[in-house]
């Protein structure tokens, strides 16, 4: 399967027989990379628990000659791959620029599955890095530049990317690259920024008919935080909107309840509407304790996704390639948003693409059992082969062609200013 990189190089140059070369690795590789799909498919395993996921896909990227460490950003199911003329640790990527990163996600959903395909986004990662690692050689066929494959755990909760962000192993990438299988053919994702919200209200215990006054009721306090939020919710901008539910409510009818929590998902089209959004929570909230005599407190449940900031150089370059297997991707519906992912706090710190396959029709929609088993099916692995080629392509644009990091740092840096 694996060819030798090396003795491939010389005539590697030209972008245009490097993509030939891509698409002929991916397709020889084209029934292992979907075995690894149906693989994950078949063994779901959930947010901070892809201990089999993350050893399969650390261990092909290792059978190819990359250079794996495990457990970067203090995660056991994370890793970092590299292939190229310099090596790197955990906290940057410390190899050769230009520096592309391809992003793999493999947590399933509980009781779900992969009913939001994750198995398809490893396994497209897992192709474009060796085809691309394949096709260039290594060491980016002279460039000096690093090819780079992370492994990217619990997007769907608590957010791997947001602890590899942290932990600085994004530091001197050029290009994060990934796609999501979906019920659409976009160039890019519209994902909102979001945070998980707790609130607990202090009151106190009483008997509600014994001594009824000497109460001070906590879920009354909860209940009328609600009601406000109802009342803010009417004029919140597009993209935004507060979810939330009652996560302890009391321990029995018959005492007024000293303690009630609440937890809130909030989301804005922006991290700054987000930033807002928050704080007008912990500005109602202590106002209905001031109202209700009881004391609040407001803390962060979870970290905080940002909003995907699409790099419209690199993800026209990926449409681009894209073609080449009769997939043309479209704009974004107006005013229609997909959710919120890590992947968000990737694309505010360096140029990022997240553009959407559909697997499925658009009258369907992921986080269902039909999408699970989409997942698994002939469109799955057409998208997921298609998606392969077109990542590993745009790679070898960031590596061999210094005009694609340039243009696509000056993009950023403009939608940066923009507060887009």
């Amino acid at each position: 399967m694996s060819r030798t990189p090396e003795a491939r190089a010389p005539e590697a140059r030209d972008p245009e027989s490097v993509y030939a070369r891509v698409r002929e690795e991916v397709a020889a590789r084209a029934d292992l990379l979907w075995d690894v799909g149906l693989a994950l498919h078949r063994e779901p395993e959930t947010a901070y628990e892809e201990h089999g996921a993350s050893r399969l896909l650390a261990d092909e990227l290792e059978r190819e000659g990359f250079r794996v460490e495990r457990g970067v950003a203090g995660l056991p199911t994370a890793f970092a791959a590299r292939a190229g003329r310099s090596g790197g640790g955990e906290g940057g990527t410390a190899g050769g620029r230009p520096c592309v990163a391809l992003l793999m996600e493999y947590d399933a959903l509980p009781l779900l599955g992969h009913a939001c395909g994750h198995n398809l986004i490893a396994a497209a990662g897992l192709g474009a890095a060796l085809a691309a690692r394949a096709a260039l050689g290594e060491g980016g066929d002279g460039t000096g530049g690093t090819l780079l494959a992370v492994g990217a755990p619990a997007e769907e909760r608590g957010g791997g990317k947001v602890a590899e962000v942290a932990a600085g192993l994004f530091e001197g990438v050029d290009a994060a690259l990934m796609f999501h299988p979906g019920v659409y053919d976009w160039r890019w994702a519209p994902l909102t920024a979001s945070a998980q919200i707790r609130v607990g209200f202090h009151g106190r215990a009483a008997h509600p008919t014994g001594s009824p006054t000497e109460g001070i009721d906590a879920l009354g306090a909860l209940i009328q935080l609600f009601n406000a939020l109802g009342v803010l919710h009417k004029r919140l901008p597009s993209g935004s909107h507060v979810q939330g539910i009652v996560t302890d409510g009391g321990r029995a009818t018959n005492i007024v309840p000293e303690y009630a929590e609440g937890l809130f998902g909030l989301r804005g089209g922006t991290t700054a509407a987000l930033e807002e959004l928050v704080e007008e929570l912990r500005t109602c909230a202590r106002g209905v304790a001031l109202a209700t005599g009881t004391t609040v407190e407001v803390t962060d449940a979870a970290g905080r996704y940002e909003h995907f900031r699409d790099n419209d150089v690199l993800s026209g370059l990926f449409a681009g390639h894209l073609e080449r297997s009769g997939i043309t991707l479209s704009e974004p519906v107006a005013g229609v948003y997909l959710g919120s992912s890590d992947i968000g706090n990737v694309s505010t710190r360096v140029p990022a693409i997240h553009p959407f396959l559909a697997i499925m029709g658009a009258d369907g929609s992921d986080h269902t059992p039909e999408f699970a088993e989409a997942a698994a099916g002939p469109r799955a692995r057409r998208a997921m082969l298609a998606a392969a080629e077109a990542l590993a392509c745009t790679a070898v644009d960031v590596l061999l062609r210094p005009d694609v990091p340039e243009r696509a740092w000056d993009r950023f840096r403009e939608k940066a200013a923009a507060g887009l």
